[in-house]
């Protein structure tokens, strides 16, 4: 085999060391542009994950690491003249260049030819006298770009703005620091990496970038290998509390933006991608240098393993793109977080510092408590007296919504059956809403209730627009209320020009009745999708027709005996057709600027809270994102909710998407709930999260680091009913947020597993000391 390798930095090194050990007879030329001395960057964080794997495939190489490492487990988080400290993490972190150095030589040990200060030759002829070429060259491939129509790059490039420098103060833990300043807020991601130095990465926004004065600073754009020394100094004077008099250390430092590279595919013919080329992921969740170290192990092992360079390269990206892809939505997740942090200024300390802790949803609740059970009962305590000790879990701590007083704040969301017949609820209806009552949630909502005949999204669904419907759901809550006391809701809803649809198979997707089907309104005369007819522009007749409907509905459901309505304003139904600018294409009072289309869920809102009892929570749900080009905006998604709270709503259940057919949501755990989060913070607006929620750990992370008040636990309610009390009994919680049936009571503890009764004997002499908890970088030794 002979293979080539573009880029010397630890990726394309550490892939030329182990193939080279695995196949000694392999020539390998590693070309890298920069001198063998040069150096760049600061230090480089490792998981100990990763450090599991280079021990095993290069245990000298690990040794030489192991011996230069600072490790901790400690995180710092500085905000507001106050700092909170977690522990029990565990990082171990290494200057970027002494690493280089050791991977330098171990190639020259195993008689890898690293061409130093040489330019690689064109891709091309590389190719073409090469069994492999392996692109490491960085976030900037020319070798991506060169066969950009087989690799697909594409490239997200962010807003905020960062710069990364070293300091001379020595930081004895991962360090937070975030400040706020008459600019705005400026964050500090900080971390030692050896006894003399620590990385330090200052991150702000755009618009506090300009208003801070760095725009100017940084007008002359410094050469390459140069430095932005102005804004070095000023964020020295920015910063100098906390560097106690240190300095900061630039290197090539600029303000740069941060960019995410997703590729369709890493590999075309015999040239394949590794580390940066490939994929990036934020700093603010891990290192690139990491990611890159982990795809050299595994093409190394793949091209070991089998016996063409195609399947190598297959098995490679089949292998590792799961694991990138799972880093990368962490990243995100911590990227976006950080990018709207002034968001999260008004949050107190201890709050803050669990939100910044399980911002990317990989540190969890659970997981923190595991690692520093002190840290979270502390957390758990400053959010007020209800929680106590920290000993009761977020999600069973009390909440009024209105005058009503819910228990806990899981919520079972509208689920439709589409079992009702001529709109009238029926056996399986009662069945569910009395399981899901029995099941421990605060809330419990019947599902998709037209308020109107041609106002069914389905002919399987229930309606209260007649005295029969209203007969029947009384008849059912009075059923319900005789086995459980849970608070019941009902969902009100016009399909709009999502009606006349059969029922959705498992696809979710229901098709149009055709001649079976009614005639539909909408907004405006547009399709919901391919195959759907075009509904009729309403007039402002039928419009206060539908205004009425919705009031009388709702005057039904306190008759029925429901304790909370939810008005559907989202998902691309009647309402949500209105706000959405995709759908709205009118040009009378209804259509045009968000004022206008505010117009008819406004009046529908007013007309419902009227009807409905002043005590009563009136829910509403909306779609704040429609995941497509020119849609809903963030902007207008809190000035929707802004208006409907001074309309009536108690709370906004915030949805996102379902308004057009072509949309592309990045569908993932808990997916939806930034948009809450973002709503509940800009506005003050109690919010629901919901979406792709399964985990009661998910729902105790959401509500104590105050991205929503209340949790929807949908499909998971599905799958298993008895989903809450189950979440009790898994943490062990028996206090009064939740409630167990009598008859049921034998079963609220955890059924033993096999072998649950096996005692283990001892079998240490010695017992190892448990791990501590706080470890700090004793920089001093």
């Amino acid at each position: 085999m002979r293979v080539a390798v573009i880029g010397g930095g630890p990726g394309g090194l550490y892939f030329a060391a182990l193939a080279k050990q695995l196949s000694a007879d392999w020539e390998i030329t590693v070309w890298e542009r920069n001198a063998r001395e040069e150096a760049f960057g600061f230090g480089v964080v490792f998981s100990d994950e990763t450090l599991e794997g280079i021990a095993q495939a290069d245990p000298g190489v690990f040794a030489a690491m192991s011996a230069e490492f600072a490790r901790w487990s400690d995180i710092d988080v500085h905000f507001r003249g106050q700092v909170r400290t977690s522990g029990g993490h565990g990082f171990a972190a290494l200057d970027r260049n002494r690493l280089r150095e050791i991977l330098q030589q171990r190639c020259a040990e195993l008689g890898v030819d690293v061409r130093y200060g040489t330019q690689a030759p064109p891709v091309e002829q590389l190719r073409a006298d090469h069994d492999l070429v392996v692109a490491a060259d960085g976030i900037r491939s020319a070798t991506r770009e060169a066969y950009a129509t087989s690799f697909g790059p594409q490239l997200d490039e962010r807003h905020s703005r960062y710069m990364w420098l070293a300091t001379d103060k020595v930081f004895e833990a991962f360090t937070f620091i975030v400040t706020r300043r008459d600019f705005g807020v400026l964050a500090v991601h900080a971390y030692p990496y050896s006894a003399h130095r620590s990385t330090f990465i200052v991150e702000i926004a755009e618009q506090a970038w300009r208003r801070a004065g760095f725009a100017d600073l940084a007008a002359g754009e410094p050469a390459r290998g140069e430095s932005d020394e102005a804004s070095v100094r000023r964020c020295e004077e920015l910063l100098a509390e906390h560097l106690g008099g240190h300095r900061l250390i630039p290197n090539a430092s600029r303000w740069i933006r941060f960019e995410t590279v997703h590729n369709a595919s890493w590999r075309h013919e015999n040239v394949v991608l590794l580390g940066d080329a490939a994929h990036s992921a934020h700093f603010s969740i891990g290192s690139g240098t990491k990611l890159a170290m982990e795809d050299a192990l595994a093409l190394a092992a793949g091209l070991h393993e089998h016996a063409t360079v195609a399947e190598a390269l297959a098995a490679y990206e089949a292998e590792r793109r799961p694991v990138v892809e799972s880093t990368q939505r962490a990243a995100q997740a911590s990227l976006e977080w950080f990018e709207s942090i002034g968001r999260y200024a008004g949050q107190q300390i201890d709050q803050f510092a669990f939100n910044l802790l399980t911002r990317s949803r990989r540190v969890t609740y659970q997981n923190l408590r595991e690692r520093d059970a002190a840290f979270v009962a502390a957390v758990s305590q400053a959010q007020g007296p209800e929680a106590g000790s920290g000993a009761v879990p977020p999600m069973f701590q009390p909440l009024k919504l209105g005058q009503l007083a819910l228990r806990n704040r899981v919520v079972v969301p509208p689920i439709a059956t589409y079992t009702a017949t001529d709109g009238h609820p029926g056996a399986f209806e009662q069945a569910q809403l009395a399981a899901h009552a029995l099941g421990g949630a605060g809330l419990v909502f019947a599902g998709m209730t037209a308020v109107a005949p041609q106002g069914r999204a389905t002919t399987g669904c229930p309606g209260l627009w007649t005295d029969e419907q209203e007969a029947a759901w009384r008849a059912l809550v009075r059923a319900v209320r005789e086995v459980s006391d849970t608070p019941l809701g009902i969902q009100l809803t016009h399909a709009g020009r999502r009606g006349a649809t059969a029922p959705p198979g498992p696809d979710g997707i229901g098709l149009p009745l055709g001649e079976r089907g009614w005639p539909t309104l909408a907004a405006s005369p547009l399709a919901w999708g391919p195959g759907h007819p075009a509904p009729h522009e309403a007039s402002e007749a039928e419009l206060a027709a539908v205004t009425a409907d919705f009031a009388q509905a709702a005057a039904r459901a306190e008759r029925a005996g429901f304790d909370a309505l939810e008005l559907q304003f989202g998902h691309g139904q009647l309402l949500s057709g209105f706000l959405s600018p995709l759908t709205n294409h009118r040009t009378d009072r209804y259509g045009g600027p968000l004022d206008n289309r505010l117009r008819l869920p406004l009046e529908v809102l007013a007309a419902v809270r009227a009807a409905w009892p002043a005590g009563k929570p009136i829910v509403v749900r909306i779609s704040a994102a429609d995941w497509a080009p020119g849609g809903t905006t963030e902007a207008e998604a809190v000035a929707i909710c802004r208006a409907l709270a001074a309309g009536g709503a108690d709370t906004v259940d915030v949805s996102t998407g379902e308004v057009v057919a072509d949309q592309r949501p990045p569908y993932g755990r808990s997916y939806q709930t930034p948009f809450a989060d973002l709503i509940r913070n800009a506005t003050g607006v109690p919010t629901i999260a919901v979406g792709a929620i399964s985990t009661y750990d998910d729902v105790n992370s959401i509500l104590l680091a105050g991205r929503a008040d209340l949790v929807a636990v949908g499909r998971a309610h599905l799958y298993d009913p008895l989903w809450t009390l189950h979440a009790a009994a898994e943490q062990g919680y028996t206090g009064p947020g939740v409630h167990w049936p009598r008859p049921w009571q034998p079963g609220s503890r955890k059924p033993p597993g096999p072998r649950a009764d096996r005692v283990p004997p001892r079998l240490e002499l010695l017992r190892a000391p448990a791990a501590p908890v706080h470890r700090r970088w004793p920089h001093q030794a």
